[in-house]
Protein backbone atom coordinates (compact mmCIF):
# COMPACT_ATOMS: atom_id res chain seq x y z
CA UNK A 1 0.00 0.00 0.00
CA UNK A 2 2.74 2.47 0.92
CA UNK A 3 4.51 1.83 -2.88
CA UNK A 4 0.97 2.32 -4.20
CA UNK A 5 1.19 5.95 -2.05
CA UNK A 6 4.56 6.41 -3.25
CA UNK A 7 3.85 5.73 -7.46
CA UNK A 8 4.45 8.09 -10.05
CA UNK A 9 1.11 8.99 -12.30
CA UNK A 10 2.19 9.95 -15.71
CA UNK A 11 0.22 12.19 -17.85
CA UNK A 12 0.78 12.58 -21.75
CA UNK A 13 -0.57 14.03 -24.63
CA UNK A 14 0.11 12.84 -28.05
CA UNK A 15 -0.79 13.97 -31.36
CA UNK A 16 1.07 13.51 -34.82
CA UNK A 17 2.88 16.98 -34.34
CA UNK A 18 4.01 16.84 -30.54
CA UNK A 19 4.27 14.93 -27.52
CA UNK A 20 3.89 16.58 -23.71
CA UNK A 21 4.62 14.77 -20.55
CA UNK A 22 3.91 15.34 -17.04
CA UNK A 23 4.31 13.74 -13.92
CA UNK A 24 2.60 13.79 -10.57
CA UNK A 25 2.77 12.40 -7.14
CA UNK A 26 0.29 12.38 -4.11
CA UNK A 27 2.51 15.01 -2.03
CA UNK A 28 2.84 17.30 -5.16
CA UNK A 29 0.77 20.50 -5.31
CA UNK A 30 -0.15 20.39 -8.76
CA UNK A 31 1.60 18.08 -11.90
CA UNK A 32 4.73 18.73 -13.24
CA UNK A 33 5.56 19.03 -17.06
CA UNK A 34 8.82 18.54 -18.19
CA UNK A 35 10.71 20.77 -20.53
CA UNK A 36 12.88 19.68 -22.81
CA UNK A 37 15.38 22.62 -22.06
CA UNK A 38 16.45 22.73 -18.16
CA UNK A 39 14.88 26.29 -17.14
CA UNK A 40 12.44 27.17 -19.63
CA UNK A 41 8.75 26.38 -20.42
CA UNK A 42 9.71 24.35 -23.52
CA UNK A 43 6.91 21.61 -23.23
CA UNK A 44 6.19 20.19 -26.63
CA UNK A 45 8.90 17.47 -27.85
CA UNK A 46 8.14 16.93 -31.93
CA UNK A 47 6.59 13.24 -32.59
CA UNK A 48 9.89 12.73 -35.09
CA UNK A 49 12.25 9.87 -34.46
CA UNK A 50 15.21 9.51 -36.74
CA UNK A 51 18.01 6.65 -37.69
CA UNK A 52 21.14 7.58 -37.71
CA UNK A 53 22.67 6.73 -41.39
CA UNK A 54 24.38 3.46 -41.89
CA UNK A 55 23.65 2.35 -37.71
CA UNK A 56 21.26 1.95 -35.74
CA UNK A 57 20.99 4.86 -33.57
CA UNK A 58 17.83 6.70 -32.96
CA UNK A 59 16.85 10.15 -32.23
CA UNK A 60 13.80 11.59 -31.02
CA UNK A 61 12.10 15.07 -30.90
CA UNK A 62 13.92 18.48 -31.70
CA UNK A 63 17.35 16.43 -31.83
CA UNK A 64 15.41 14.73 -34.31
CA UNK A 65 14.64 17.31 -36.60
CA UNK A 66 18.26 18.78 -36.40
CA UNK A 67 19.89 15.86 -37.95
CA UNK A 68 17.07 15.25 -40.26
CA UNK A 69 18.08 18.61 -41.34
CA UNK A 70 21.61 18.06 -41.22
CA UNK A 71 21.32 15.17 -43.35
CA UNK A 72 22.52 12.49 -40.90
CA UNK A 73 19.54 10.81 -40.58
CA UNK A 74 16.57 9.49 -41.91
CA UNK A 75 13.29 10.76 -40.22
CA UNK A 76 10.05 9.11 -39.55
CA UNK A 77 6.75 11.25 -39.71
CA UNK A 78 2.92 10.92 -38.70
CA UNK A 79 4.35 8.49 -36.71
CA UNK A 80 0.86 7.76 -33.86
CA UNK A 81 -1.33 7.77 -36.97
CA UNK A 82 1.01 4.87 -38.58
CA UNK A 83 1.30 2.69 -35.33
CA UNK A 84 -2.52 2.99 -34.80
CA UNK A 85 -3.06 1.63 -38.43
CA UNK A 86 -0.45 -1.32 -37.80
CA UNK A 87 1.56 -0.13 -41.07
CA UNK A 88 5.35 -0.91 -41.46
CA UNK A 89 8.25 1.59 -42.02
CA UNK A 90 10.99 1.27 -44.57
CA UNK A 91 14.39 3.05 -43.37
CA UNK A 92 17.40 2.36 -45.37
CA UNK A 93 15.60 -0.76 -47.19
CA UNK A 94 14.91 -2.58 -43.21
CA UNK A 95 11.37 -2.76 -42.06
CA UNK A 96 9.90 -1.66 -39.10
CA UNK A 97 6.60 -1.93 -37.47
CA UNK A 98 5.81 1.22 -36.64
CA UNK A 99 4.22 0.16 -33.22
CA UNK A 100 7.88 -0.28 -31.96
CA UNK A 101 9.35 2.78 -33.29
CA UNK A 102 6.12 4.36 -31.41
CA UNK A 103 7.67 2.30 -28.50
CA UNK A 104 11.15 3.24 -29.29
CA UNK A 105 10.04 7.34 -29.32
CA UNK A 106 8.29 6.85 -25.59
CA UNK A 107 11.24 5.11 -24.32
CA UNK A 108 13.23 8.64 -25.07
CA UNK A 109 10.69 10.51 -23.85
CA UNK A 110 9.94 9.10 -20.57
CA UNK A 111 13.98 9.24 -20.22
CA UNK A 112 13.20 13.13 -19.76
CA UNK A 113 11.92 12.38 -16.38
CA UNK A 114 15.35 11.61 -15.31
CA UNK A 115 15.79 9.90 -12.12
CA UNK A 116 12.10 10.45 -10.85
CA UNK A 117 11.32 7.64 -13.38
CA UNK A 118 13.86 5.58 -12.98
CA UNK A 119 13.38 5.39 -9.10
CA UNK A 120 9.70 5.57 -8.60
CA UNK A 121 6.73 2.52 -9.06
CA UNK A 122 4.19 3.93 -12.13
CA UNK A 123 1.11 3.84 -10.49
CA UNK A 124 -1.09 5.27 -13.62
CA UNK A 125 -0.26 6.06 -16.98
CA UNK A 126 -3.26 8.42 -18.81
CA UNK A 127 -2.43 9.09 -22.50
CA UNK A 128 -4.50 12.03 -24.09
CA UNK A 129 -5.41 11.50 -27.46
CA UNK A 130 -7.68 13.56 -29.67
CA UNK A 131 -10.40 10.67 -29.89
CA UNK A 132 -10.08 6.90 -28.02
CA UNK A 133 -11.18 4.52 -29.68
CA UNK A 134 -10.45 0.58 -29.70
CA UNK A 135 -7.61 0.91 -32.22
CA UNK A 136 -5.81 3.36 -29.90
CA UNK A 137 -6.44 0.84 -26.79
CA UNK A 138 -5.03 -1.98 -28.40
CA UNK A 139 -1.63 0.09 -29.69
CA UNK A 140 -1.02 1.44 -26.32
CA UNK A 141 -1.68 -1.53 -24.32
CA UNK A 142 0.64 -3.38 -26.76
CA UNK A 143 3.25 -0.27 -26.28
CA UNK A 144 3.09 -0.63 -22.59
CA UNK A 145 3.88 -4.54 -22.57
CA UNK A 146 6.76 -3.58 -24.45
CA UNK A 147 7.96 -0.82 -22.37
CA UNK A 148 8.06 -3.24 -19.14
CA UNK A 149 4.80 -1.70 -18.02
CA UNK A 150 1.45 -3.41 -17.10
CA UNK A 151 -0.98 -3.16 -19.21
CA UNK A 152 -3.41 -3.00 -16.61
CA UNK A 153 -1.71 0.66 -15.37
CA UNK A 154 -3.15 2.31 -18.87
CA UNK A 155 -6.25 4.94 -18.73
CA UNK A 156 -6.50 6.10 -22.00
CA UNK A 157 -8.71 9.34 -22.52
CA UNK A 158 -9.86 12.23 -24.95
CA UNK A 159 -8.74 16.33 -24.58
CA UNK A 160 -12.56 17.20 -23.70
CA UNK A 161 -11.90 14.47 -20.69
CA UNK A 162 -8.72 15.75 -20.15
CA UNK A 163 -9.83 19.10 -19.66
CA UNK A 164 -12.53 18.37 -16.94
CA UNK A 165 -9.86 16.65 -14.50
CA UNK A 166 -7.86 19.81 -15.13
CA UNK A 167 -10.36 22.50 -14.54
CA UNK A 168 -12.16 20.65 -11.50
CA UNK A 169 -8.61 20.30 -9.67
CA UNK A 170 -8.16 23.94 -9.77
CA UNK A 171 -9.49 25.87 -6.56
CA UNK A 172 -13.30 26.15 -6.13
CA UNK A 173 -13.48 29.75 -6.99
CA UNK A 174 -12.26 28.96 -10.60
CA UNK A 175 -15.21 26.51 -11.81
CA UNK A 176 -18.22 28.24 -9.33
CA UNK A 177 -19.81 28.88 -12.30
CA UNK A 178 -18.53 27.63 -16.32
CA UNK A 179 -15.57 26.90 -17.51
CA UNK A 180 -14.42 27.43 -21.00
CA UNK A 181 -11.63 26.12 -22.96
CA UNK A 182 -10.63 27.69 -26.25
CA UNK A 183 -8.32 25.73 -28.24
CA UNK A 184 -6.35 27.10 -31.09
CA UNK A 185 -3.36 24.00 -31.41
CA UNK A 186 -4.69 23.36 -35.72
CA UNK A 187 -5.80 25.88 -38.04
CA UNK A 188 -9.56 25.68 -36.58
CA UNK A 189 -10.41 27.07 -32.75
CA UNK A 190 -12.24 25.05 -30.89
CA UNK A 191 -14.30 25.52 -27.74
CA UNK A 192 -15.42 23.47 -24.82
CA UNK A 193 -18.00 24.59 -22.18
CA UNK A 194 -18.25 23.11 -18.76
CA UNK A 195 -21.56 22.94 -16.98
CA UNK A 196 -22.22 21.50 -13.86
CA UNK A 197 -25.57 20.09 -12.94
CA UNK A 198 -25.87 21.23 -8.99
CA UNK A 199 -28.92 19.49 -8.68
CA UNK A 200 -27.56 16.04 -8.80
CA UNK A 201 -25.36 13.91 -6.52
CA UNK A 202 -22.70 13.02 -7.78
CA UNK A 203 -22.57 16.37 -9.88
CA UNK A 204 -23.47 15.63 -13.63
CA UNK A 205 -21.04 17.51 -15.84
CA UNK A 206 -21.59 18.81 -19.17
CA UNK A 207 -18.83 19.52 -21.61
CA UNK A 208 -20.26 21.53 -25.04
CA UNK A 209 -17.66 21.46 -27.59
CA UNK A 210 -17.77 23.31 -31.06
CA UNK A 211 -15.71 24.49 -34.00
CA UNK A 212 -15.34 27.64 -34.76
CA UNK A 213 -13.49 27.82 -38.07
CA UNK A 214 -10.65 29.34 -38.97
CA UNK A 215 -9.35 33.11 -38.12
CA UNK A 216 -8.71 34.81 -41.05
CA UNK A 217 -7.30 38.75 -41.16
CA UNK A 218 -8.79 40.39 -38.24
CA UNK A 219 -7.63 37.37 -35.44
CA UNK A 220 -8.55 39.66 -32.76
CA UNK A 221 -12.01 41.15 -33.97
CA UNK A 222 -12.90 37.58 -35.15
CA UNK A 223 -11.82 35.89 -31.52
CA UNK A 224 -14.08 38.02 -29.94
CA UNK A 225 -16.89 37.58 -31.43
CA UNK A 226 -16.67 33.69 -31.12
CA UNK A 227 -15.97 34.02 -27.27
CA UNK A 228 -18.85 36.71 -27.46
CA UNK A 229 -21.66 33.92 -28.68
CA UNK A 230 -19.79 31.14 -26.90
CA UNK A 231 -20.77 32.91 -23.27
CA UNK A 232 -23.79 34.43 -24.39
CA UNK A 233 -26.47 34.13 -21.75
CA UNK A 234 -23.29 32.39 -19.18
CA UNK A 235 -21.58 33.27 -15.83
CA UNK A 236 -18.04 32.31 -16.30
CA UNK A 237 -15.66 31.74 -14.00
CA UNK A 238 -12.56 30.78 -15.80
CA UNK A 239 -10.95 30.71 -19.67
CA UNK A 240 -8.40 28.65 -20.70
CA UNK A 241 -5.73 29.23 -23.79
CA UNK A 242 -4.39 26.58 -25.02
CA UNK A 243 -2.40 26.15 -28.24
CA UNK A 244 0.72 27.61 -30.18
CA UNK A 245 -2.12 29.36 -32.39
CA UNK A 246 -2.32 31.91 -28.77
CA UNK A 247 1.34 33.12 -29.47
CA UNK A 248 2.42 35.90 -30.62
CA UNK A 249 1.15 39.36 -29.58
CA UNK A 250 -2.40 39.50 -31.77
CA UNK A 251 -4.92 39.24 -28.60
CA UNK A 252 -5.56 43.08 -27.45
CA UNK A 253 -9.46 43.64 -27.63
CA UNK A 254 -10.58 40.07 -26.98
CA UNK A 255 -8.54 39.28 -24.37
CA UNK A 256 -9.51 42.54 -22.28
CA UNK A 257 -13.31 41.26 -23.22
CA UNK A 258 -11.94 37.59 -21.50
CA UNK A 259 -10.69 39.10 -18.53
CA UNK A 260 -13.41 41.40 -17.45
CA UNK A 261 -14.90 39.80 -14.37
CA UNK A 262 -13.03 36.35 -15.12
CA UNK A 263 -9.74 34.45 -14.81
CA UNK A 264 -7.90 33.48 -18.05
CA UNK A 265 -5.22 31.45 -18.47
CA UNK A 266 -2.86 30.86 -21.01
CA UNK A 267 -0.78 27.94 -21.68
CA UNK A 268 -0.20 24.81 -23.95
CA UNK A 269 0.63 21.86 -21.41
CA UNK A 270 -3.10 21.79 -19.85
CA UNK A 271 -3.98 18.08 -21.29
CA UNK A 272 -0.86 16.61 -20.00
CA UNK A 273 -1.44 17.85 -16.80
CA UNK A 274 -5.26 16.88 -17.13
CA UNK A 275 -4.34 13.33 -17.75
CA UNK A 276 -2.24 12.99 -14.53
CA UNK A 277 -5.03 14.29 -12.60
CA UNK A 278 -6.99 11.46 -14.39
CA UNK A 279 -5.30 8.58 -13.56
CA UNK A 280 -4.53 10.23 -9.61
CA UNK A 281 -8.66 10.67 -9.71
CA UNK A 282 -9.39 7.05 -11.28
CA UNK A 283 -7.33 5.38 -8.26
CA UNK A 284 -9.87 7.26 -5.90
CA UNK A 285 -6.83 8.93 -4.43
CA UNK A 286 -9.59 12.10 -4.17
CA UNK A 287 -13.24 12.51 -3.39
CA UNK A 288 -14.59 13.56 -6.58
CA UNK A 289 -17.92 14.53 -6.25
CA UNK A 290 -18.16 15.03 -10.06
CA UNK A 291 -19.36 12.39 -12.88
CA UNK A 292 -19.02 13.14 -16.52
CA UNK A 293 -21.12 11.02 -19.53
CA UNK A 294 -19.19 11.94 -22.59
CA UNK A 295 -18.54 9.58 -25.45
CA UNK A 296 -16.25 7.43 -23.79
CA UNK A 297 -17.92 7.19 -20.74
CA UNK A 298 -20.67 4.54 -19.86
CA UNK A 299 -24.30 6.05 -19.31
CA UNK A 300 -25.70 3.79 -17.55
CA UNK A 301 -25.41 2.30 -13.86
CA UNK A 302 -25.82 -1.36 -13.00
CA UNK A 303 -26.77 -3.08 -9.55
CA UNK A 304 -27.74 -6.31 -8.08
CA UNK A 305 -29.85 -6.08 -5.35
CA UNK A 306 -28.17 -8.60 -2.73
CA UNK A 307 -28.52 -10.09 0.80
CA UNK A 308 -25.12 -8.90 2.82
CA UNK A 309 -25.23 -9.92 6.14
CA UNK A 310 -28.94 -10.37 6.73
CA UNK A 311 -29.26 -6.98 5.35
CA UNK A 312 -30.36 -5.54 1.75
CA UNK A 313 -27.98 -3.97 -0.38
CA UNK A 314 -27.23 -2.47 -3.71
CA UNK A 315 -23.99 -4.08 -5.24
CA UNK A 316 -22.60 -1.80 -7.81
CA UNK A 317 -21.62 -4.12 -11.27
CA UNK A 318 -21.19 -0.94 -13.53
CA UNK A 319 -20.67 2.82 -12.63
CA UNK A 320 -21.62 5.43 -15.13
CA UNK A 321 -19.17 7.85 -16.18
CA UNK A 322 -16.28 5.08 -16.06
CA UNK A 323 -14.66 3.99 -19.91
CA UNK A 324 -16.52 1.58 -21.99
CA UNK A 325 -13.18 0.47 -23.12
CA UNK A 326 -11.87 -1.16 -20.42
CA UNK A 327 -15.06 -1.38 -17.35
CA UNK A 328 -15.55 -4.38 -16.07
CA UNK A 329 -17.85 -5.77 -13.18
CA UNK A 330 -17.93 -9.44 -11.49
CA UNK A 331 -18.97 -10.81 -8.47
CA UNK A 332 -20.29 -14.02 -7.22
CA UNK A 333 -23.13 -14.62 -5.49
CA UNK A 334 -25.58 -17.30 -3.68
CA UNK A 335 -28.93 -17.66 -6.11
CA UNK A 336 -32.12 -17.41 -3.44
CA UNK A 337 -34.78 -18.78 -4.73
CA UNK A 338 -35.91 -18.20 -8.66
CA UNK A 339 -33.85 -19.25 -11.16
CA UNK A 340 -33.81 -15.46 -12.30
CA UNK A 341 -31.55 -12.28 -11.53
CA UNK A 342 -32.84 -9.15 -10.94
CA UNK A 343 -30.88 -6.18 -12.56
CA UNK A 344 -31.56 -2.56 -11.51
CA UNK A 345 -30.24 0.03 -14.54
CA UNK A 346 -30.43 3.95 -13.53
CA UNK A 347 -29.24 6.71 -15.68
CA UNK A 348 -26.90 8.90 -13.66
CA UNK A 349 -28.59 12.53 -13.70
CA UNK A 350 -31.75 10.55 -12.88
CA UNK A 351 -32.93 9.26 -9.21
CA UNK A 352 -35.21 6.62 -11.00
CA UNK A 353 -34.87 2.80 -11.62
CA UNK A 354 -35.60 0.04 -13.38
CA UNK A 355 -35.19 -3.49 -13.31
CA UNK A 356 -34.40 -6.28 -15.60
CA UNK A 357 -35.22 -9.92 -14.81
CA UNK A 358 -32.65 -12.19 -16.43
CA UNK A 359 -33.60 -15.47 -16.45
CA UNK A 360 -31.65 -18.63 -16.19
CA UNK A 361 -33.60 -21.27 -18.50
CA UNK A 362 -32.99 -24.70 -17.70
CA UNK A 363 -31.34 -24.30 -14.27
CA UNK A 364 -30.43 -27.21 -12.67
CA UNK A 365 -33.17 -28.32 -9.87
CA UNK A 366 -31.01 -27.92 -6.52
CA UNK A 367 -31.64 -27.11 -2.71
CA UNK A 368 -31.89 -23.54 -1.87
CA UNK A 369 -28.67 -21.62 -1.53
CA UNK A 370 -26.84 -24.45 -3.11
CA UNK A 371 -26.31 -22.34 -6.55
CA UNK A 372 -23.32 -20.08 -6.58
CA UNK A 373 -23.36 -18.03 -9.77
CA UNK A 374 -20.90 -16.27 -11.34
CA UNK A 375 -21.48 -12.44 -13.20
CA UNK A 376 -19.67 -10.45 -15.23
CA UNK A 377 -20.36 -7.55 -16.94
CA UNK A 378 -18.60 -6.45 -19.86
CA UNK A 379 -19.63 -3.23 -22.01
CA UNK A 380 -20.29 -3.27 -25.47
CA UNK A 381 -20.83 0.71 -25.93
CA UNK A 382 -20.90 3.42 -24.02
CA UNK A 383 -24.88 2.25 -23.20
CA UNK A 384 -24.88 -1.68 -23.92
CA UNK A 385 -23.66 -4.29 -21.50
CA UNK A 386 -23.51 -8.09 -22.06
CA UNK A 387 -23.92 -9.96 -19.09
CA UNK A 388 -22.38 -13.52 -18.70
CA UNK A 389 -23.86 -15.63 -15.63
CA UNK A 390 -22.45 -18.87 -15.08
CA UNK A 391 -23.14 -21.55 -12.86
CA UNK A 392 -20.51 -22.46 -10.67
CA UNK A 393 -22.46 -25.53 -8.64
CA UNK A 394 -21.85 -25.72 -4.35
CA UNK A 395 -18.69 -27.50 -3.80
CA UNK A 396 -19.11 -30.87 -3.58
CA UNK A 397 -23.21 -30.74 -2.30
CA UNK A 398 -23.68 -29.62 -5.36
CA UNK A 399 -21.15 -29.86 -8.92
CA UNK A 400 -21.23 -27.20 -11.60
CA UNK A 401 -23.35 -27.75 -14.76
CA UNK A 402 -21.15 -25.49 -16.46
CA UNK A 403 -24.13 -23.81 -17.58
CA UNK A 404 -23.88 -20.47 -18.99
CA UNK A 405 -26.25 -17.40 -19.92
CA UNK A 406 -25.67 -14.43 -21.64
CA UNK A 407 -27.75 -11.61 -21.64
CA UNK A 408 -27.49 -7.83 -22.80
CA UNK A 409 -28.56 -4.40 -21.20
CA UNK A 410 -29.11 -1.63 -23.66
CA UNK A 411 -30.63 2.07 -22.88
CA UNK A 412 -33.87 2.21 -24.21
Amino acid sequence: MEQQKAGLYLGIDISDKYTMLSIYQQHMTEPQTISTIIGSESYQIPMVLAKKKGVGQWFFGHDAKMRIKAGEALGVDNLLTKAKAKEEVFLEHEKYDAADLLTIYLKRVFSLAGSVHATMPLARMTICVDRVSVSYMELFSAVMVKLGFEPEKLLLVDRRESFYYYALSQQPETFLHDVVLFDYTESDMMSCCLHRNLHTTPQVITLEQKNNGKLLDQKDEQFKNIAEQIMAGQVVSSVYLIGDGFDGDWMKTSLQYLCHTRKVFLGKNLYSKGACYAGFIKDEKRDWPFVYIGDNELKLNLYLKVLIRNEMQFFTLITAGESWFDAVGECEVILDGTPEIEVWIQRPESREAHVELLELTDMVERERRTTRLRITAVPESDCKVKITIRDLGFGEIAPSSNRTWEHTICLE
